[in-house]
């Protein structure tokens, strides 16, 4: 099936384009930090030729433990998504866990994201559906690629197929993810874009005492490996200072090494693109 492109904003992800770059901190912590991600990324975005998209979540709602940072919540959170969207210049993009939070948010977000763990939760995809905004659907690390395309079905089938679809690793026995690459152009046969979730795919889940842990070293294999197999666009969260970080501080990339992350990948994507692979 010929693929289609979504428009997050000025950003067109899909067939045909670019590869895009999906980026921010895990979790918002404050003001100063989203303006420093967004401005940094957005100025390396566009000396890479790159499209960009900031992300990061006002909540982090699948915290393992009950001291776990869990972000500044849906108000003050979005109001530091709309700082970020007025003052880059950039489209901006968090999850949603609520119906209630959908109308709210969609106010202010260029696209809106469903949890890898929501991602069946059909009251939940079928208020972001109606909102009319593209919807950012992550993979449940419990799921079959194939079975995305009924995951997807829910949100079209309201008239809205501005649809991503994102791949971020599948459950490998206890604390740890595999990524089957398989699963991009699974995915892409349905007709949508697919975004690789580079950094939560390197995630060991509840395996630091209480806390995720990660392997970051292996972001940059990863992306390279998923652009060739036809991702449409790369999810990479990135912080000044990743061990400081409140979320994901064990595999976020550090803001200061993204660049040499993604540089290759971007690369090997368009030479993947020039001899008439997937675009």
């Amino acid at each position: 099936m010929r693929g289609r492109t979504v428009a997050v904003g000025p950003v067109e992800v899909g067939e045909g384009r670019p590869v895009a770059l999906i980026a921010g901190p895990c979790a918002l912590e404050s003001e100063a930090i989203a303006l420093e991600v967004a401005r940094e990324v957005a100025s390396l975005a566009e000396r890479l030729g790159v499209p960009y998209i900031f992300k990061s979540s006002y909540l982090k709602d699948n915290r393992l433990s009950p001291g776990s940072y869990s972000g500044p919540g849906l108000e003050e959170g979005l109001r530091i998504l709309s700082r970020v969207r007025e003052g880059v210049g950039v489209p901006v993009l968090s999850d949603v866990h609520a119906r209630e939070e959908v109308a709210p948010a969609a106010a202010v977000l260029d696209a809106i994201q469903i949890p890898a763990f929501l991602c069946r939760q059909t009251s939940l995809l079928e208020a972001a559906a109606r909102t009319g905004k593209p919807i950012n659907i992550k993979k449940g690390q419990f799921m079959a690629p194939e079975d995305m395309g009924r995951v997807a079905a829910k949100a079209a089938s309201l008239g809205n197929d501005r649809i991503l679809l994102t791949e971020r690793g599948s459950s490998f026995g206890y604390h740890n993810l595999v990524v089957d690459l398989r699963s991009i152009p699974v995915m892409r046969g349905f007709g949508y874009p697919v975004v690789f979730d580079a950094t939560h795919s390197v995630q060991l889940p509840g395996a630091a005492s209480g806390a995720s842990g990660g392997q970051p070293e292996f972001v940059p294999v990863l992306a390279r490996a998923a652009v060739a197999a036809g991702a449409d666009a790369l999810f990479v969260e990135v912080h000044p200072d990743p061990g400081a970080a409140l979320s994901d501080a064990r595999s976020m990339v550090a803001l200061a090494d993204l660049e040499e992350a993604l540089s290759l990948a971007l690369e090997i994507a368009r030479v993947v693109r020039r001899a008439g692979g997937p675009s």
